[in-house]
């Protein structure tokens, strides 16, 4: 049997194929860029939220304290998960949470001197491997692909919609 008779889709779809998807197409990039960014890390013993976490912290980091919140709602991480990466940097001595000068309920965070230099020489890596990645594309392309995502990361609605209800 040849693969020339046309297939017959069970799935209901507003799209024709595959490639007229755009979260598909997304969700498919995604997962080939995540591939390259964990490859990239590997050497430095950080998962990809980890890095992300820590290179987050390093860049916030100035004359006021960072809280995990502001961490988390920079990094767009689930504050639950930010707190068990912030705990499994700290264990790797890459950070160090203390008292909050300002809100008694709050801990700072500190990048460790280690932290900062393994943060910075993992974003070399990584911006080497975005470099590499996304090479395919001209300095134009990469600049507007850039502004797209920043758009869709501006105005995204930030939870899923319920089941059931549609956004409009």
């Amino acid at each position: 049997m040849g693969n020339n008779t046309p297939h017959k889709r069970r799935l209901a779809s507003n799209f024709s194929t595959d490639q007229e998807s755009p979260g598909l197409g997304l969700w498919r990039l995604s997962n080939t860029w995540q591939a390259h960014q964990r490859r990239a890390l590997v050497p430095f013993g950080l998962t990809h939220v980890q890095f992300v976490l820590l290179a987050s912290l390093v860049w916030l980091e100035g004359d006021t304290p960072i809280t995990q919140n502001q961490l988390a709602h920079f990094a767009h991480v689930d504050p639950m998960m930010t707190s068990q990466v912030l705990r499994a940097l700290e264990k790797k001595g890459l950070l160090r949470r203390e008292r909050h000068p300002g809100d008694a309920r709050a801990r700072a965070l500190i990048a460790t001197p280690e932290g900062v230099a393994v943060a910075n020489r993992a974003n070399s890596a990584v911006e080497e491997a975005d470099a590499t990645f996304f090479a395919a594309l001209t300095v134009d392309e990469r600049v507007f692909f850039t502004q797209i995502l920043a758009r869709l990361n501006e105005e995204a609605p930030r939870s899923a919609p319920e089941p059931g209800t549609q956004r409009h």
